[in-house]
């Protein structure tokens, strides 16, 4: 039986970048091993284990055959006879696809670190196409590198387009959707993972508001939405951390049309719902929710406070919880900093 460290943390850690979780891969056992010593089994499609005193999470060396749709249509092979190199070749990119043994050694067997040189996000293999949520894995690390000058390779990007013609997208449940967005959210360069999906023609599958948008242009303010949205966005990430005020600044403009770029618009209570039943389809936290909508309903009152009487501004304040929680008030300034960059 070997352990091999895998995954992000020799990829980060080979370019100096902070990382936290670890993950492991055993090779040449079977799963009653790591049970007899100690090990906790929390896989339920293949096994997964937790370390008895780190509680990092232990898997073993497994292979795998496509059998179905979506990301859930695969079947697992695991056992000693299971290689690290088909362990490996099984994962989305190259930069992933290496692993540290106890000695420190660099097993690399599909060019990793000559792609980490290059600040390449190359896909392993042409299995890469069996698993749609690559897509928005690969675009949520084109947003965490993109400050590092990080590129998707021309081969990957045609390889992304092709999952999303192929429909495989539409397999993919809500709650995957929304966790790898909250991830990319959460990334130094949000902005990058929605360019990616538009770019990949995903974007239409998975977030037709913000695509319809994309797609918006204003001859007479010189402006489209596509840079519209990208621009608040970029804006809010240097502005707040927190991926709620980065979230509603996304969504803030999905009711604009071409009449209405640039921003500025009254949001009506059927504009509210609208953007609600958006959130009930991606099932958005309420946290996320609440900031979103904060800022939304309110916006138009928020460039013009000094024109407004006290009592409704009072009123706004009471309204999005300001008294009982100063943060509420806190992000709606973020976001209408965002904002007001873009449209003086």
């Amino acid at each position: 039986m070997k352990v091999y460290k895998v995954g992000g943390a020799i990829r980060d850690k080979l370019i100096d970048y902070p990382f936290t979780d670890e993950d492991w891969v055993v090779v040449g056992a079977e799963p009653k091993e790591l049970i007899d010593k100690g090990f906790i089994q929390v896989g339920v499609d293949f096994p997964v284990f937790l370390h008895p005193e780190s509680k990092d999470e232990y898997a073993l060396a497994r292979s795998e055959r496509k059998s179905g749709v979506g990301y859930k249509g695969f079947e697992f092979f695991t056992g000693p006879q299971v290689t690290l190199e088909q362990d490996l070749s099984r994962r989305d990119l190259t930069v992933n696809a290496m692993a540290e043994d106890c000695d420190g050694k660099i097993i690399d067997p599909y060019g990793g670190q000559d792609d980490l040189s290059k600040k390449i996000l190359r896909h392993v293999s042409g299995a890469f196409v069996e698993d749609p949520l690559r897509v928005l894995r690969v675009a949520r690390f084109a947003a965490r590198y993109h400050h590092l000058g990080f590129k998707i390779a021309d081969e990957t990007m045609f390889l992304m387009t092709n999952i999303t013609n192929s429909g495989e997208l539409e397999y993919l449940s809500p709650e995957r959707v929304w966790l790898e967005t909250e991830k990319a959210l959460k990334e130094r360069s949000p902005s990058t993972y929605i360019e990616t999906l538009y770019k990949c023609k995903a974007l239409t599958k998975i977030f037709p508001e913000i695509s319809r948008v994309f797609d918006l242009a204003s001859e007479k303010d010189k402006i489209d939405g596509k840079f519209h949205t990208l621009s608040i966005l970029n804006y809010a990430a240097k502005l707040d951390t927190d991926p709620c005020t980065r979230f509603a600044v996304l969504f803030s403009n999905i009711n604009l049309s071409n009449q209405s770029i640039p921003l500025n618009i009254k949001s009506t209570d059927k504009d509210i719902e609208v953007i609600n039943s958006l959130f009930d389809r991606l099932k958005v936290p309420n946290r996320y929710r609440n900031v979103a909508i904060n800022f939304i309903r309110y916006k138009d009152l928020y460039h013009c406070l000094e024109n407004l009487d006290p009592q409704i501004i009072l009123d706004m304040l009471k309204s999005i919880g300001a008294f009982k929680k100063v943060e509420n008030l806190e992000k709606s300034i973020y976001c209408c900093e965002a904002e007001a960059q873009i449209i003086q």
